[in-house]
């Protein structure tokens, strides 16, 4: 459930990567500020691609005693040697995938607003479901992951929550009493120092 202490950082990475640049830039990140789990969220299917940015990220995310999740890859995650896996199924295929990777292995769940897939994934075993987008963005379907709907479930359930999407400074201060995570990415990515980003969102949290 969520308390009253200030809700952990859940970094989501850009959907293209330059491996170039970009671990020098993540490592940055999480060096600024304490992180509690990283997702890789890549935009391209091909395979040889995801690896690789998975094997830069894990190396960073590793080295920090920091956990690393997949979005969507469930095949990948025992072979690249990461922590687990985010579905953005709304849990559907959770049960599933816990068989599969067992109890040791983050799965997470992408819920959008719905409370009622939130809850199927709790009840399958999800170790956090996130809601989102909380702030309007072109993407999706137009529907909004409300405060209340945070409220609610930080006081009726307890499986940890996530708030992601479209976040700003205001709605980071409106949800921080209700959410245990805030899932930040693009939100710092696409700024010119994403550390000095996102310690500015993490003063709002307080």
């Amino acid at each position: 459930m969520a308390d009253i202490e200030r809700p952990q950082i859940y970094l989501i990475t850009p959907p293209e990567i330059e491996l170039s640049t970009y671990p020098d830039v993540l490592a940055r990140v999480l060096d600024a500020e304490e992180i509690a789990c990283v997702r890789l969220s890549l935009a391209t299917r091909d395979e040889d691609r995801v690896a690789r940015a998975a094997d830069a990220v894990r190396e960073v995310c590793h080295a920090r005693d920091i956990a690393i999740v997949i979005e969507n890859h469930m095949m990948l995650v025992e072979r690249l040697g990461l922590d687990g896996v985010h579905l953005g199924d709304g849990g559907r295929s959770l049960r599933k995938v816990r068989k599969d990777l067992g109890t040791d292995a983050i799965v997470g769940a992408y819920c959008g607003a719905s409370t009622h897939d939130g809850m199927v994934a709790g009840e399958a075993g999800a170790d956090y479901v996130a809601f989102g987008p909380v702030g309007t963005t072109p993407l999706g379907d137009g529907s909004v992951a409300e405060a209340d709907l945070f409220q609610w479930w930080s006081e009726m359930i307890e499986v940890p929550v996530v708030a992601e999407g479209a976040l700003s400074d205001a709605l980071i201060r409106k949800l921080a009493p209700f959410t245990d995570f805030f899932g930040i990415g693009e939100e710092i990515w696409r700024t010119e120092d994403p550390a000095a980003a996102l310690r500015a969102f993490v003063a709002e949290m307080s």
